[in-house]
């Protein structure tokens, strides 16, 4: 099963690409679902149909979803939210507004991520697209999966031995009722149903797309996007610069915006080296409905496969030495002075700009020390060696 997501900065035109090249997939013949974790919901505007929470058919082979959120919701949330509506309550405050506080943030995007994964499990599709939310929300929704892990292996277990022993006495002077299993137990639940989805979505038939216009803006959001992605090891398998303008018959004024577009385009080809760049040229009208789009996508990939899976290795590999391994991990586009490296336990804590991955080494580097790190053509490369013997004993 081949997994897409469409990204990009606000305003660029994701969802029509994404729209696009799914209507593409089924007219191949393969079953194809589409679908949102953008709030906005601008699929069923893209096809120019009443779309609804399950997958709806718009097309022969071709399914569009825009996930009910408050069901979800409702599903995966509902015991905590019972509790704090509790806590809440008992702290005097008004009833519709203790409902909107207990709504977590991003929410909705959180959602369709789970049931993306529902979908993926459920093996009906060949393919599936994701229109995904402008560029910084999906940085932070992809990272989530991560930085729960971290909470619920060092912190959660404790706290909730803590709240186990200490229940009785804390709700009698406290005066509110403490968590009980199934608070815990739903957030052990949320978190293992969001690793589940970043294997999914980091495995060899995943990959990201980013799409563009050629604005300086844009393309430098791009690549700060692509650093950042490979950072939290996510594959990036090509680039889509959405409203190009035709060279051929320019007047004047689309003559310099032709002329601007090309140094810019020029820059794309250079900060995405290695990466397939494909070409949206500017339309007179919007792309709507199954056939104008799937023609926008025959367009854009000109014979390519759409859906070809990357290949060789993902962004973070692992070489071994004469003397221990070095771990690789791709940061492309980023310098020296971006990355700051450090080792806690049997992780590396790597951090690029205002994001932070901790990254559990595999067990035969963890048992290794660092000897030295280096940034070097968009690659972090960290060096380890075997931890020299303690005073008095023969190593072997």
């Amino acid at each position: 099963m081949r997994i897409l997501l469409f990204t990009g900065k606000g305003g660029v035109g994701k969802s029509t690409v994404a729209a696009s090249t799914a209507s593409l997939a089924a007219a191949s013949g393969l079953r194809t679902l589409v679908l949102s974790t953008d709030a906005a919901h601008s699929l069923a505007d893209a096809f120019g149909a009443e779309v609804g929470a399950e997958p709806t058919l718009v097309a022969p082979n071709l399914y569009v979803e825009q996930v009910d959120a408050q069901l979800r919701f409702e599903q995966s949330w509902a015991d905590v939210q019972r509790y704090l509506l509790s806590v809440l309550d008992i702290a005097g405050m008004d009833p519709v507004a203790a409902e909107e506080m207990t709504v977590i943030p991003g929410a909705e995007e959180v959602l369709a991520l789970l049931e993306l994964r529902l979908r993926a499990r459920s093996g009906e599709w060949d393919v599936i697209v994701v229109d995904c939310a402008p560029t910084a929300e999906t940085l932070r929704l992809l990272s989530l999966p991560e930085a729960l892990g971290w909470y619920m292996t060092r912190v959660f277990p404790m706290q909730r031995r803590i709240v186990k022993a200490l229940k009785p006495i804390l709700t009698r002077t406290a005066g509110v009722p403490m968590p009980g299993d199934t608070v815990f137990d739903a957030l052990q639940r949320l978190h293992d149903e969001l690793l589940e989805v970043r294997d999914l979505l980091t495995g060899p038939e995943a990959s990201v797309r980013l799409v563009l216009t050629p604005e300086t803006v844009v393309v430098a959001e791009a690549r700060r996007s692509y650093t950042t992605l490979s950072l939290y090891g996510y594959r990036v398998d090509g680039v889509v610069a959405n409203r190009v303008f035709p060279a051929d018959g320019a007047d004047d004024w689309r003559a310099g915006w032709v002329l601007a577009q090309d140094g810019v385009l020029a820059d794309v080809e250079a900060s995405f080296a290695g990466l397939p760049v494909w070409r949206s040229v500017y339309r007179p009208r919007e792309p709507v409905g199954v056939p104008a789009l799937t023609r926008l996508a025959e367009e854009v990939y000109a014979g390519s496969d759409p859906l070809a899976v990357p290949t060789g290795d993902g962004p973070f590999r692992v070489t071994r030495t004469g003397t221990g391994a070095v771990a690789h991990l791709a940061l492309p586009g980023a310098t020296r002075e971006q990355v700051a490296l450090a080792r806690n336990g049997d992780e590396l804590v790597v951090t690029v700009g205002s994001y932070r991955r901790l990254l559990t080494l595999p067990q035969g580097l963890a048992r290794l020390r660092v000897a030295g790190a280096r940034v070097e053509e968009g690659e972090l490369q960290v060096r380890f060696v075997e931890a020299p013997a303690p005073t008095g004993e023969t190593g072997e």
